[in-house]
């Protein structure tokens, strides 16, 4: 996949409209192919059952998921939708899992990359390039879909874009005297030094989830490497540039000043109040590095289960002396596929979630920029405007690097960070574990 076109072409999808033009699909769900058309709902239509698999596990995200099939299925009478809630870090494993069985769910959530691709290769998602509404297309933009295609066939809805950056506490960087916040490394480590006196943990990592901690190295990747080794590294998994390497040592670096929380290498990511998010949103650390989804996380996690009123956000930092372009960010565009196998039903339901009061909905539950050109104007959280306004000004852009590399050689790469920061590998043997992952294939 060229993430350099897909992510260019997607920027203009998250530009925030100046007014809501208030939209509700008047569609009633017609559970054969949809042709964009509204014809009503057909009472007559035979019973349908399909399952779905999601990744929300607490509070808002898991209501909104009960609401939304809720209000579908009442639009379509003869459709039964058997949801399963399952936790994110055990999510990928079970889908695979299932997929190579035979036994795949009708519907589930896609993070595409190498990973979708792997699927589409397998013959295990359905081709949604024609079961797309007009009205679908005239709420989210090209660039969207082409974030969930593959040879320019749409394999996933996309629902949300997930921008990666470091989201911190605004009272304790006011009260370690934090003025500004980081835009280079030198002024990172200065801050974490500041926090240090404060007795707050300066980030937290949730590294027992190994990605978090992975989220690091892409991001120093990001940095050090320029925009066509990291594509090539994608589509050719060549891994011989010293940048990878130089990344690596960058990270090896930072880690030796003890920025992050006490027993960071057995703290979970999104799971409870002695998760990473848990730390930030208790007040207990400052910051983390994560994805756009980590606001609604982290209010999940508050005593009150609200959002967190002092929330901030910021790019990661800029690193000196690498070859990446300044301002390139690392991001996701969650999205929603259908099984091989799935009934026509699930490319409605696909449609009906990009629907603006949907999306709007899901906004709020989950606290993430969403698709949707309309349902972007009810965004308002100062951090979320930020987020967008950095992907937007983007030079380049990029998927997740484990998304990139697929299942195999993306897991490697996770576990290969890890355990450099355990101290069970150099820098160099980072670049070696992924070597030896791609080689296997």
């Amino acid at each position: 996949m060229n993430t350099r076109k897909v992510f260019a072409a997607s920027t203009a999808a998250f530009v925030l409209v100046a007014g809501l033009a208030a939209c509700s699909s008047d569609d009633e769900g017609d559970t054969g192919t949809d042709t964009g058309t509204d014809e009503g709902t057909s009472t007559d239509a035979e019973p349908v059952t399909m399952t779905f698999w999601h990744n929300a596990t607490t509070g808002p995200g898991v209501e909104f998921w009960e609401a939304t099939v809720a209000a579908f299925q009442e639009e379509n009478p003869n459709v039964t939708i058997d949801i399963q809630s399952i936790q994110n870090e055990e999510l990928d494993g079970k889908l695979q899992t299932a997929l190579n069985a035979g036994d795949a769910p009708d519907i589930f959530m896609q993070r595409g990359g190498g990973k979708m691709a792997a699927m589409v290769n397998a013959g295990q998602l359905m081709d949604l390039t024609d079961l797309i509404t007009d009205e679908t297309k005239a709420l989210i933009p090209e660039g969207s879909f082409a974030a969930n295609s593959l040879n320019g066939k749409v394999y996933a809805m996309p629902v949300a874009v997930l921008p990666g950056g470091i989201w911190y506490s605004q009272d304790l960087f006011a009260e370690a005297g934090i003025d500004e916040v980081p835009t280079t490394i030198d002024e990172l480590n200065d801050a974490v030094e500041a926090l240090k006196g404060t007795g707050v943990a300066p980030i937290a990592l949730g590294a027992k989830d190994a990605w978090p901690a992975a989220h690091w190295y892409y991001h120093f990747a990001l940095r050090a490497c320029s925009p066509e080794t990291l594509e090539a590294a994608g589509q050719e998994m060549n891994f011989d540039d010293e940048c990878w390497i130089d990344a690596a040592q960058n990270l090896a670096d930072f880690a030796a000043t003890s920025p992050f929380n006490e027993g960071f290498l057995t703290t979970s990511a999104q799971q409870g109040a002695g998760s990473s998010a848990g730390l930030l949103a208790n007040h207990q650390a400052a910051m983390e590095l994560m994805g756009a989804w980590n606001p609604g996380v982290i209010g999940s996690l508050t005593p009150d289960q609200q959002p967190l009123a002092d929330l901030g956000w910021f790019p990661f930092p800029e690193v000196p002396g690498g070859q990446g372009e300044p301002g390139s960010m690392l991001g996701g565009v969650d999205g929603y596929s259908c099984s091989a196998d799935a009934p026509p039903a699930c490319a409605d339901f696909l449609n009906y979630i990009a629907r603006t009061d949907v999306q709007e909905a899901y906004y709020v539950a989950f606290q993430a920029p969403v698709v949707n050109t309309e349902a972007q104007a009810v965004i308002e959280e100062p951090y979320l405007q930020s987020v967008l306004e950095a992907w937007n000004a983007a030079p380049y852009a990029s998927q997740w690097l484990d998304t990139v590399y697929g299942q195999n050689v993306g897991n490697a790469l996770n576990i290969a960070v890890v355990d450099m920061l355990a101290g069970a590998r150099d820098a160099a043997g980072i670049v070696d574990a992924v070597k030896e992952a791609a080689a296997r294939g």
